[in-house]
């Protein structure tokens, strides 16, 4: 299940997680971003349960891109117990992106 994260559910569905997260920070007009979002969808049904997978539309929730420093889209951070634990911005390949995911849920 891809994850819809907001100032309202962040702190329990992020900072409060029991497994890791992996944010993705988008914006409707970024086209690096549209390529990235099927990738997304994809392992957030694959990695359910051993990560929580959401995004962030930095211009509906400006004030968490801002807090986590997102200067450039798509931007991916990964958090393990409320912590920014990696971070990487732009496309890349699908293989990339489930490397960083596969650390991730090790770290658990």
């Amino acid at each position: 299940m891809e994850y819809r994260f907001n100032e309202n559910n962040f702190t329990e569905e992020v900072i409060n997680s029991n497994i890791p997260v992996m944010i993705d920070f988008y914006a409707e007009w970024c086209g690096p971003c549209r390529m990235m979002s099927p990738i997304v969808g994809q392992f957030a049904k694959e990695y359910e349960g051993r990560v929580k997978i959401g995004k962030i539309n930095v211009d509906e929730q400006s004030e968490l891109a801002f807090r986590y420093g997102v200067q450039s889209i798509p931007s991916f951070i990964f958090i393990k117990d409320g912590k920014v634990i990696d971070r990487v911005t732009g496309a890349m390949p699908k293989a990339l992106l489930n490397t960083y995911l596969e650390n991730l849920a090790k770290s658990a």
